[in-house]
């Protein structure tokens, strides 16, 4: 990484926060007909509670942006400072957990680590996909193979790419552990919604 100034760094980390910031789900839900997303279900603005309208395409779209937002955050990043991405992708997730638009509040930010992983090693990032997929075939449950994928992104993120891919994912898996101990609850209970349970 090139030696950057303070406010080159800042710089990556607010630009990615406003693009993190812009909260898919509730605007495709709302152009939908069906309303403030955050009534709905877990009250989530990620694509598992817009998919609970019964809206597949929605959910889907919803999906592709949430993943987009974080690639794309990295990947612009990495055209003007190459080596400041992981400052660009971290704020696109902090900015879906808690969104400018939203007054600080937001989503969980699955969809948007595992596009910002995606984006700054592809095989790591696959890796967390493969491993969500996975364990939401076995489990049927949304949040469990989040979590999972979270756990194990360090992992992937230290042998596919080096120690500050690695650092990177920790700290966003905390975040997303912390953002997620209201399912953790439900989990453990066995109370937690399946996928596609409206």
């Amino acid at each position: 990484m090139a030696d950057y100034s303070t406010l080159q760094i800042l710089f990556a980390l607010i630009g990615g926060y406003i693009l993190g910031s812009i909260p898919f789900g509730l605007v495709l839900a709302r152009l939908g007909g069906y309303g403030d997303i955050r009534k709905i279900g877990s009250g989530n603005i990620g694509a598992t509670n817009v998919l609970r309208t019964g809206n597949k395409f929605l959910a889907a779209l919803t999906l592709i942006l949430d993943i987009g937002k974080g690639a794309i955050a990295v990947l612009i990043c990495e055209q003007i400072y190459p080596g400041l991405g992981l400052f660009a992708g971290g704020g696109a997730f902090l900015g879906h957990l808690y969104s400018v638009f939203l007054k600080f509040t937001g989503g969980k930010g699955v969809a948007t680590f595992l596009g910002l992983m995606i984006a700054l090693n592809p095989i790591a990032g696959l890796s967390c996909c493969a491993t969500w997929l996975v364990s939401a075939g076995l489990f049927r449950i949304s949040s469990l193979s989040a979590l999972i994928a979270a756990l194990l992104s360090p992992i992937y993120g230290f042998y596919f790419s080096g120690q500050n891919l690695a650092i990177l994912a920790g700290i966003l898996c905390i975040l997303i552990f912390i953002k997620h101990k209201d399912n953790i609850g439900r989990i453990l209970s066995g109370s937690e919604p399946k996928i596609g349970k409206k």
